[in-house]
């Protein structure tokens, strides 16, 4: 389905799922690979936990924690000079709580190749001054 271009007097009005959706894009540089010159594992773990905290902060309008990683697959490597794609999206809401699914995207920037590198869903809570659970509106 093609939606029309968000502009922000459309942003009120789309589903609740599509107000939820976050992009990040980020150049690979050589100090964030290990010495196969790929991604650490552990650099990609934080800009998808990045992307899910916004995209969990922008539905929820809440003060939102990591509180866990799930079924975080790694299905190919991410190399120094490709860029990637993080695209996040709330998949279930709780009363305290969100699920985002998380999905990096590699692509080559002089061939266009683009290739699902990693995925994983990550789950966020709301709280409040003293980071106690907090319940999100409407829920």
């Amino acid at each position: 389905m093609t939606y029309p271009p968000r502009t922000l007097l459309s942003m009120s009005t789309e589903p609740e799922r599509d107000r939820s959706e976050v992009r990040l894009v980020e150049l690979i540089f050589p100090h964030q690979t290990n010495h196969y010159g790929t991604l650490f594992g552990g650099h990609a773990l934080g800009l998808m936990d990045k992307a899910g905290y916004l995209s969990a902060t922008r539905f929820a309008r809440r003060t939102m924690v990591t509180v866990a990683s799930d079924r975080v697959e790694f299905k190919v490597p991410v190399r120094a000079g490709q860029m990637v794609e993080l695209v996040a999206v709330v998949e279930r809401v709780g009363t305290t709580s969100v699920t985002v699914r998380v999905e990096m995207f590699v692509e080559e920037l002089l061939s266009r190749e683009r290739r699902l590198a990693t995925t994983g869903s990550f789950v966020f809570v709301a709280v409040d001054e003293q980071g106690r659970p907090i319940p999100l509106a409407g829920t």
